[in-house]
């Protein structure tokens, strides 16, 4: 995504959540929706075939390590 199309989705998705966004903390919400979207593109890069895995499911415990 290239900065007008951040601030593009930045603006729609604050405006249909009704979350405004302070004028100083703009930059940062921008900046951090970038990062956020080129981690995904990352992601989105890598090719999987039909027989790749998903992750290990995380399955907590009791405390103390008892389940």
């Amino acid at each position: 995504m290239n900065a007008e199309q951040i601030e593009a989705y930045v603006d729609a998705a604050a405006a249909a959540l009704d979350l405004p966004i302070a004028p100083e903390h703009r930059p940062g919400v921008l900046r951090y929706f970038a990062l956020a979207a080129d981690m995904a593109a990352l992601t989105e890069a890598v090719d999987l075939a039909a027989h790749d895995e998903s992750a290990v499911r995380f399955e907590p415990v009791a405390p103390g390590g008892q389940s």
